[in-house]
């Protein structure tokens, strides 16, 4: 049974940082793209950032390019994203995921396993 657990998530300032962690169970790491996505109240769930399985390539949603770092350590079995210079407009519901495609997917619809998301909040 495949698990994506997330964690990291709470409160912060604007202007701050905060690191998500996605414990994975069940699935061996190398071989998936993984991917964060985030869900603010009453918008679509969108695509923040994937690091493909190969470890070669990575993709950010262009809100947050040049300000979160996709990571993995497979030894580990945990995804991470670094998120810096926080802004007000980052607070959401941030859910790990995972990808049998070999490429950093953006599309949801590419994802096969989900977590059950950890809330950030940022305050200005």
């Amino acid at each position: 049974q495949v698990q994506l657990i997330e964690s990291g998530g709470g409160l912060a300032q604007a202007g701050g940082s905060l690191r998500l962690s996605c414990a994975t169970s069940g699935l061996t790491l190398s071989a998936y793209t993984m991917g964060w996505f985030r869900q603010a109240p009453g918008k679509e769930r969108e695509f923040v950032a994937a690091h493909s399985w190969s470890g070669a390539a990575t993709n950010y949603g262009g809100s947050v390019q040049g300000r979160f770092t996709i990571s993995r350590d497979s030894a580990k079995s945990t995804v991470y994203l670094q998120m810096n210079s926080l802004k007000p407009e980052d607070t959401a519901v941030y859910y790990c995921a995972a990808s049998a495609w070999p490429s950093a997917q953006t599309e949801r619809a590419a994802y096969l396993y989900w977590g059950q998301g950890t809330h950030v909040t940022v305050s200005s």
